[in-house]
């Protein structure tokens, strides 16, 4: 059944946490594939990526309620607000659950352009794409997988007055968890990156564009209006099969930490993002930004291996990809004052270089104890969107941003995650990540501009970003 559309109520609905620990070996991607004919479908993680990231994944499905807000409507968080109010736990989380596990509530993504309704931004972009800017699903039974313990965990909300049991709650995941291990997927075999051919793939403007919006891009930063922008092109292909198929190739062969699926009945959502928005746990929030990139390929010979050491100690020992994250760095810090209590920012990781399956990434990351009285509204307002694709200082990038690229970015350089009844969130920054809508896909790429950038290499490592997506979406194309 279709959720009805969203009505508020000022009385909050009574919510007490059931759930049961299941130890089976279980194919993930049979669970994924499962939950993708289900209604309205959220995966998070997928892989065992998680490890390296918060360490669970969730399937849900057939939601209770769907919050959308759209391009020109108002106050969106005022309305978020009120839907995150409706829900309220009756009792704390139960300690012999994995701490910081989501326990339900809602998951879904927020655009890049919900920043417009945080400060005053222009409108010169196109919205050729017209999907929502806010798309949340509450859900009340979700099953998770803890990646290190290698155990299930299905959870599902008694909540007050529903006409569903929490028991019946229960055993629907337990025999979505039965189904799912009858279910064989067939991968689609690997590709090579570097093989790919983008003469037969379309763009929102063509390298001679690119160049010439960069060298504008490099005479505000000459000028001193900016430091650093984050700029992107996006690109465009047909695409027929299911997008289902293009999350398990990513999972097989791009798996990442932040990996996120979600299908409408209008489009799909691919993530392959490896960078961290915020995690809010227990009342410590978190982020990671990502600043500074070289590709990385399949170690398969003794040249393969010496080209990725070199590219590794290239990015280490940068100093512009130093500086551009130390700016990043100061961002964030500085969003987080607005939010957090005195004297508890820090600088919890400093700057380190990730390997992930297609390129080295330099990341670092900040955190912070929040006030009382912040609430997930008010930590949007100070933090969306990220500094890392935004840029510094962050309001004079995002304007510089629209007048440069010539269509909105939509869920790219947004957030993908869940907000929990517990009010315990993760979210990540929406690189990495196609759109599936009419029949086409999207992909979009960037990376941060800054007064000393090489326009050829800025230009090439967006090339290294698309292929990796474009990899998948050329495989999974072939095998359908």
């Amino acid at each position: 059944m279709t959720p009805q559309a969203m009505t508020f109520e000022k009385k909050s609905v009574a919510c007490v946490i059931h759930f049961k620990r299941v130890d089976r070996q279980i194919n993930l991607t049979g669970l994924s594939e499962l939950f993708s004919n289900l209604s309205n479908p959220s995966i998070l993680g997928g892989s065992d990526a998680k490890i390296n990231a918060d360490g669970f994944s969730y399937w849900a499905a057939e939601p209770r309620e769907i919050f959308e807000f759209h391009s020109h409507h108002y106050q969106p968080f005022e309305k978020l607000g009120q839907i995150l109010d409706k829900y309220k736990l009756q009792k704390k989380v139960h300690d012999d659950l994995p701490n910081g596990i989501f326990v339900g509530g809602w998951i879904g993504y927020f655009s890049y352009e919900l920043g417009r309704y945080i400060e005053k931004i222009p409108e010169t972009a196109a919205d050729d794409l017209k999907m929502p800017l806010t798309r949340l699903c509450f859900y009340d039974k979700v099953i998770c997988y803890d990646h290190r313990k290698k155990v299930f965990w299905l959870i599902a909300l008694e909540i007050t007055d529903d006409r569903v049991p929490v028991s019946e709650k229960l055993q629907w995941l337990n025999e979505k968890l039965n189904e799912s291990q009858k279910i064989t997927v067939q991968l689609p075999e690997a590709t090579k990156i570097q093989d790919i051919d983008l003469s037969q793939v379309r763009s929102n403007m063509d390298k001679a564009s690119y160049l010439d919006a960069l060298a504008k891009i490099r005479r505000y930063i000459y000028d001193g209006i900016v430091y650093q922008v984050n700029f992107s092109h996006r690109f465009e292909c047909d695409y027929k099969a299911e997008p289902i198929k293009l999350f398990h190739w990513q999972n097989q062969y791009n798996p990442s930490g932040h990996a996120a699926y979600i299908l409408t009945d209008d489009f799909s959502i691919v993530s392959a993002s490896p960078e961290m928005f915020i995690t809010l746990k227990d009342g410590i929030i978190s982020t990671k930004p990502i600043k500074g990139t070289r590709p990385r390929f399949a170690e398969t010979g003794a040249e393969s291996m010496k080209i990725n050491e070199r590219n590794f100690a290239e990015l280490a020992a940068s100093e512009k990809e130093q500086a551009e994250l130390n700016m990043i760095i100061d961002l964030e810090r500085n969003d987080l004052a607005r939010i957090c209590r005195p004297g508890t920012r820090v600088v919890t990781q400093p700057r380190t270089i990730e390997s992930y399956p297609t390129v080295f990434h330099a990341v670092a990351v900040v955190s912070g104890r929040l006030r009382d009285d912040v609430r997930f509204c008010d930590i949007m307002r100070a933090m969306f969107p990220g500094g890392s694709i935004t840029g510094a200082p962050k309001v004079s990038a995002m304007e510089i941003i629209d007048q440069t690229e010539p269509t909105v970015r939509g869920v790219y350089t947004g957030s993908i995650g869940y907000i929990g009844i517990d009010e315990n969130a993760c979210l990540n920054i929406a690189i990495r990540t196609v759109i599936v809508k009419d029949n086409k896909a999207y992909a979009q790429t960037g990376g941060g501009i800054v007064a000393d950038s090489d326009p050829q290499a800025e230009w090439d490592e967006t090339i290294v970003k698309a292929r990796a997506l474009l990899a998948g979406i050329n495989s999974v194309q072939r095998s359908a």
